[in-house]
């Protein structure tokens, strides 16, 4: 009996030296193979990824444009996310920008026209994710810049790292200046791969949670054509006055372009770091005259009427429990300052000009916003200025004219419900145009 005994202890002994030898070998292999903190693991990836000169009527999925580029990747993101189909941008690049960058109006950062300069006393999505969290966050900007031509500029706005172009347009798609860290050189490689080659490998190098800003110049022009294997359109003549006689199809190989380097992007992730990122993608402002559908050719980029500033947004990734669903809420892209921080785990309803629409990713409920606003001019003293609710819609230009549209029954803005001006608006419609001028006089009188 006490043999027995003796035997059972120690095969009690051998279990417990066994069950701790392996406990020992599985934490030091996760030590091994894991190089983050526990608790950054679990924060999210976000990428937010910015289309030029994009407008509805260019993107798959939405119901305005009669010829729609093949973006593949794009639509797989629709469907397993969430499409916006009332997201305000600026009518312009830099403006744009700049809004989303800082959460703040056009007005309150001097930042209202192309190639105006962003102040760096401003304070960055970047720099307020690292202040609020303890710098848990890497942080890049890959591709055009726009806010400035100082290569230091994108440092300090607190990016840590920094590659593309700084300017607006490119002049040729095969041969632009590469700006790298603050060391600018020339480059002969597609842009749109390029940009992409400089994601995939920051991202590789990542070890912590991280915020890439990854801004196509695409489609904005030059519409020089793609390589013919990222594209749909097949051969088609390079002469500057093919693309001058028949833009489009160039400026559709430009988007099925962009969308085929996305792909390559997001395929060259690991399925669990690209299950751990949010993806956000977004046009900053409406397509431009010479190619843009079904809107007037003056009401496009450049304008506040629906062509010049209701762009694409979709969202999809980590924790995204809304698959392939249509939210129709009002949303600015100033919007993105906030949301982005609530992400990445920033408790915060609203700061500056930016409101936290977070909740809309989760659940179909009301939106955060009675109100959309944007603005165009040559400067503060000549904007012009609109605002929209549910329903209608005003302009108010900076030679004190105006406009209103009934959206809920003219949504392309077809009929301007003051004009003829002797022709008097119904008690509704009066309504709606006093709110509007009230409320837009709140917002930036």
């Amino acid at each position: 009996m006490k043999n027995s005994y003796k035997i059972y202890l120690w095969l009690l002994i051998l279990i417990s030296f066994s069950a701790c030898s392996n406990d020992n070998d599985i934490q030091a292999n996760n030590e091994d193979n894991i190089n983050v903190p526990e608790e950054n693991k679990k924060k999210p990836n976000i990428l937010l990824i910015i289309a030029d000169d994009m407008g509805l009527d260019a993107c798959p999925g939405y119901n305005i444009g009669y010829e729609k580029p093949s973006m593949p990747t794009l639509e797989n993101l629709m469907n397993n996310g969430i499409k916006f189909t009332n997201v305000w941008s600026n009518p312009t690049c830099t403006p744009t920008r700049a809004t989303i960058l800082t959460g703040k109006y056009g007005f309150r950062t001097n930042v209202i026209q192309v190639d105006d300069v962003l102040s760096t006393s401003e304070i960055s999505i970047q720099k307020y994710l690292n202040q609020h969290l303890d710098n848990q966050y890497t942080n890049a900007v890959i591709g055009k810049w726009h806010l400035s031509k100082d290569t230091n500029h994108p440092e300090n706005m607190g990016i840590d790292y920094y590659a593309g172009s700084l300017g607006g347009g490119l002049k040729n798609y095969w041969d632009w200046n590469l700006t790298e860290n603050g060391q600018t050189t020339a480059s002969t490689e597609y842009t749109t791969s390029k940009y992409t080659d400089l994601a995939i490998n920051w991202i590789e190098n990542q070890t912590q949670p991280w915020f890439l800003w990854l801004a196509y110049n695409a489609p904005h022009e030059p519409f020089h054509l793609p390589p013919n294997e990222l594209h749909f359109h097949g051969e088609l003549p390079t002469d500057e006055a093919s693309i001058e006689a028949n833009p489009l199809p160039y400026y559709l190989a430009m988007l099925e372009a962009m969308d085929t380097e996305i792909g390559r992007l997001l395929n060259s992730m690991s399925s669990e770091e690209k299950e751990n990122t949010v993806i956000i993608f977004v046009g900053d402002n409406g397509t431009p005259n010479q190619v843009v559908q079904e809107y007037n050719s003056k009401r496009a980029k450049g304008s506040l009427y629906k062509g010049g500033i209701n762009v694409p947004m979709i969202i999809s990734g980590n924790n995204i429990t809304r698959l392939n669903e249509t939210e129709d809420a009002l949303i600015n892209l100033s919007d993105l300052y906030t949301t982005i921080a609530n992400i990445a785990g920033v408790n915060v309803s609203y700061i500056n000009d930016s409101y936290n629409f977070n909740d809309l990713l989760f659940v179909s409920t009301e939106g955060v916003r009675e109100y959309l606003y944007s603005e165009a001019g040559e400067n503060l003293n000549s904007l012009n200025k609109t605002i929209r609710n549910n329903t209608h819609k005003y302009i108010l230009f900076e030679d004190g004219s105006e406009s209103l549209f009934d959206l809920s029954k003219e949504p392309l803005e077809t009929k301007d419900l003051l004009k003829p001006k002797n022709l008097p608006l119904s008690d509704n419609d009066n309504k709606m145009k006093v709110e509007l001028v009230q409320k837009l006089t709140e917002i930036n009188p």
